[in-house]
């Protein structure tokens, strides 16, 4: 699948991502790309942004893939068990966050217990053997409850901007493998 064949809905994590961050200038780039803004990123409510994800979904008039980072990609996980003959085609799970780890920001306890039932369409997990906020054995625990792809990224912090992650082309050439994946 071409990227100008779908719409690219991104999810950013808790507190956005700013204008510096990957995922923004992504978003920037991609002409169907764009980012699913919630109304609070600060004190997220689980409900709210699994209910403002699948509205994206639903709007999208292509088919869709998601781009989430850090908590979006419990929200992403969330919301899938949601969707019944989707228009998602794929995800590219970059950092997801261990929300039963001690470092975890108390604001994403909303989002715990997130589900291991396979996601139900194609996937990509992304993770740092350094990211403050999952290892990475329970980031391959997590790729393999959801069917996911899993690419280690090395030490690479949480994938985010403070972590030296600002235009991150090595993840676009992993998104354009996943992409290649769904052309087959």
């Amino acid at each position: 699948m071409r990227i100008a064949e779908a719409d690219i809905l991104i999810v950013p994590g808790l507190g956005d991502s700013g204008p510096e961050h990957w995922q923004r200038r992504w978003g920037s780039r991609f002409s169907t790309g764009r980012v699913i803004e919630q109304q609070d990123w600060e004190h997220p409510k689980l409900e709210d942004w699994v209910s403002t994800i699948e509205r994206s979904i639903i709007m999208a008039t292509r088919p869709v893939i998601l781009i989430a980072h850090s908590l979006g990609v419990p929200a992403v996980v969330h919301t899938a068990q949601r969707l019944k003959d989707t228009k998602v085609r794929g995800a590219f799970l970059v950092a997801p966050p261990d929300l039963d780890n001690p470092a975890a920001p108390k604001a994403t306890a909303p989002f715990k217990d997130v589900p291991r039932d396979p996601l139900p369409f194609p996937s990509m997990l992304v993770a740092s053997s350094d990211d403050p906020y999952c290892s990475l054995e329970r980031a391959v625990e997590f790729a393999t409850c959801w069917a996911s792809d899993f690419h280690d990224a090395g030490p690479s912090g949480h994938i985010n901007v403070a972590s030296g992650h600002g235009p991150w082309p090595e993840g676009l050439l992993m998104f354009t493998r996943l992409m290649q994946r769904l052309r087959s």
